[in-house]
Parts: C-alpha cells; structure tokens; sequence
C-alpha cells in the first residue's frame, strides 16, 4: 500500500490527475485561518491570464475573462506608463435547496498591471470585450527623428 494517499487524504483522486487543477492546501486542517482564505480571494488572480504582443504599431493586450460582463472590468491608466487592468467575479447566488456536487469557478477580484515602454502612446488606449475575451490596444508613438542641421562650411 502506497504511503503517499493517506498524507494527502481524500484528495488522492486530485494527486494522480494530471488534469486537475486542484492545489493541495498544506494549512487546509489548522485552526487558524488558512492560506486557503487567501487563494479562494485571489483566485481569479490566478485566472486572469493575459497575452501581450508588441506589432510595429502598437501593443496589444489579450485576456481571458471568460463569463465577464465589461461592467465587471476596469481597464485604467497609472502614472503615465501603468496600465491596470482589476474585475470582480461574483459567487453565485446559493439557493438552500441546491446540493454542489463540484465547484472549480472561481471568483473574486484580480489585478494585473503592466509597465509599458517610453513609446507607447497612453493618450490612444482602446479597449473592446468580445466572447469574454479582453483585447487592449495601446498605440505606438512615432519614433522622434533626429533633427539634422546642415551647417555650410566655409572657405
């Protein structure tokens, strides 16, 4: 008999999967509170995954946010450069008569934030939801070219 499900206890089936998004919580049984408490309010943290690409135009922005309303998010400028991206993901309404069999939604709040380079224009930022998928767009500044004086040389 293997030693390692009876550390873990019921969460066996989770250990062996390699699917499972599961995460052991070594302070799950301490009386104080848990690290657990933390993880469930940061979750969405987690799961706000975010791609961004560079194009010789602009920065582009991609997040998952899927089953977000674009009410539930708020895309901000922070000292010129920051760009901040917060939501909120509401736990759904319980009703006493409903018996949860699994529950892997997460929800919470999540921040992501991001220093944008020196050419990136934050006076032109667009932002657009579609299919729970958050696409940011940050234009690129013209790249300042060098002044050229021609000085005539005399003699």
């Amino acid at each position: 008999m293997s030693i390692v499900p009876s550390l873990f206890g019921s969460r066996r089936s989770s250990i062996f999967d390699p699917f499972s998004l599961d995460v052991w919580d070594p302070f799950r049984d301490f009386p104080i509170s848990s690290s657990s408490d933390v993880s469930r309010e940061t979750s969405t943290l987690v799961n706000a995954r975010v791609d961004w690409k560079e194009t010789p135009e602009a920065h582009v922005f991609k997040a998952d946010l899927p089953g977000m309303k674009k009410e539930e998010v708020k895309v901000e400028v922070e000292d010129g450069n920051i760009l901040q991206i917060t939501g909120e993901r509401n736990v759904e309404k319980e009703d006493k008569n409903d018996k949860w069999h699994r529950v892997e939604r997460s929800s919470g709040k999540f921040t992501r934030r991001f220093r944008l380079p020196e050419n990136a224009n934050m006076d032109q930022v667009k932002a657009a939801m579609e299919n729970g998928v958050l696409t940011i767009t940050v234009p690129k500044e013209e790249a300042k070219k060098p002044d050229v004086k021609s000085i005539e040389i005399s003699g």
